[in-house]
């Protein structure tokens, strides 16, 4: 929406989910050009307009840091007008730099995104030994996509090959 620049952050949030959609921000805004949205690469376009994020409340307080990767994602879908795959669940942080960071309760996250008739997971690289944890049966009923940055987040979510796609995968991380 028109504005100043200001991030607005609503809902029952802790400290370290506002440090997420923070993060989530700066890193589309550093790298817009880089990931497709080259009307946005410019910095002063960023001046020009508010985002607001709302987290409705619910049963639990939002405070882990585990949102990362798809507020990266909410804001790209935003700001490129493109919808994300549907049935796909994510969880991972990030860090300044693009690269996903392992979270806790990948299990319970997994089994949630099953009940829910989700069909493709994407998680943090390093939490892919944590599967082990996910009954078999849940296993074989979903794709996982286990990225190590967040280029490879967008290029799993985005259909479209014209969005993100100045990205090299990266190695060895």
């Amino acid at each position: 929406m028109p504005g100043s620049g200001r991030l607005n952050l609503t809902g029952q949030l802790g400290d370290v989910i506002k440090e997420s959609a923070q993060a989530a921000l700066s890193w589309v805004r550093a790298n817009a050009g880089t990931i497709g949205l080259s009307k946005y690469a410019k910095e002063s376009v960023f001046d020009k307009v508010d985002i607001h994020i709302h987290f409705p409340a619910g049963a639990t307080p939002k405070d882990g840091p585990s949102a990362g990767v798809a507020l990266v994602t909410a804001l790209v879908s935003l700001l490129s007008n493109k919808p994300v795959r549907g049935a796909t669940a994510m969880t991972g942080e990030i860090a300044l730099r693009g690269l996903v960071l392992p979270v806790g309760g990948i299990k319970e996250k997994v089994l949630a995104a099953h009940r829910s008739g989700i069909k493709r997971v994407i998680i943090p690289f390093r939490n892919k030994k944590d599967l082990i944890d996910v009954p078999a049966q849940v296993l074989k009923q979903l794709e996982f996509i286990p990225v190590k940055t967040i280029p490879e987040v967008l290029a799993a979510v985005f259909d479209d090959d014209q969005l993100l796609f100045n990205h090299q995968p990266t190695s060895n991380l």
